[in-house]
């Protein structure tokens, strides 16, 4: 994979406009191919950037260490009523502590169903749910998956997920505490959902996510390792308001950043990746649910 090192700042910026959804990947591609560097187009640097998901798994679907399967139920206000999702349980009879693992902003992509694997191995009765689900699932690739989940209603997508955390927290091989983490968009529904929830959740920890209102966190009673990527500017803006409005209800909270990452720092799927960041906010949020969500 790419080293980070050798890839132009300036693509990185447009890459985290395309993966947001302000440009389409045409623009991202000719926007890149425009820029030259030491004389040559740094297009290549744009086609380097894209996700490959073949080579960043670390678990696969058979490791003995895990249980994994599909499962389908029912998402009352959700998109359609019902939802699925990738739920992962260590070898045993259980009960365990149970982790809810939020997506992107493309639906249930490979890189959320290997993290999955890792919650499985560390212990962890893990769910991804899948957003798009109802409107025939992830459709295989990041563009497509990203223009789906725009077209959904906000309001119904998020019912989806606090749906999907409810479900695992009541799952006959859950042993009743609840966690919660994602990624990008995840991140923010981490946080969402410990606004919707409240002493439903035990822990969150949001990656690099949207802060949740400061007038909804006087409802947040979990606890909360919040991450972020030393350079993120739109997300890491966020975090005074945040900061203070936590503070200001006393929620138990720990905030790290990562000095010298990108947004997206954990994804070992592309050049953005940071093995030895991710390592680490990997390992502290592991500790983090062992901390919280103990019988």
């Amino acid at each position: 994979m790419t080293s980070d090192k050798k890839i132009d700042p300036r693509i990185f910026v447009l890459y985290d406009e395309y993966c947001h959804g302000h440009i389409d990947r045409r623009t991202f591609f000719s926007r890149a191919a425009a820029i030259t560097v030491g004389g040559v187009s740094a297009l290549w640097m744009a086609q380097a950037l894209l996700p490959r998901y073949a080579e960043a798994q670390t678990i696969s679907f058979t490791d003995r260490r895990i249980k994994g399967r599909y499962v389908e139920y029912p998402s009352p206000g959700g998109t359609s009523g019902s939802m699925r999702g990738y739920l992962v349980q260590p070898t045993g009879d259980g009960p365990f502590p149970a982790v809810v693992i939020f997506h992107e902003n493309r639906g249930l992509n490979p890189y959320i169903e290997d993290v999955a694997r890792r919650a499985a191995v560390a212990g962890f009765l893990a769910l991804a749910p899948d957003g798009l689900a109802p409107v025939g699932g992830y459709p295989g690739n990041d563009d497509d998956g990203r223009t789906l989940q725009r077209s959904l209603d906000r309001e119904k997508l998020d019912q989806d997920m606090i749906n999907s955390a409810r479900y695992l927290k009541a799952h006959e091989l859950s042993n009743g505490r609840l966690g919660a983490t994602g990624f990008c968009w995840g991140g923010g529904m981490t946080n969402r959902l410990a606004v919707a929830l409240g002493s439903e959740l035990n822990a969150g920890v949001p990656y690099y996510g949207a802060t949740a209102a400061s007038e909804d966190v006087p409802k947040i009673k979990a606890a909360l390792l919040i991450i972020y990527a030393g350079t993120d500017p739109r997300i890491n803006a966020m975090w005074p308001e945040y900061e203070a409005a936590l503070e200001l209800n006393g929620v138990t909270y720990e905030m790290q950043m990562y000095e010298g990452t990108l947004h997206g720092f954990h994804n070992n799927s592309t050049p953005r990746y940071n093995e030895t960041a991710a390592a680490l906010a990997w390992n502290r949020t592991v500790g983090f649910f062992r901390k919280h969500l103990a019988d």
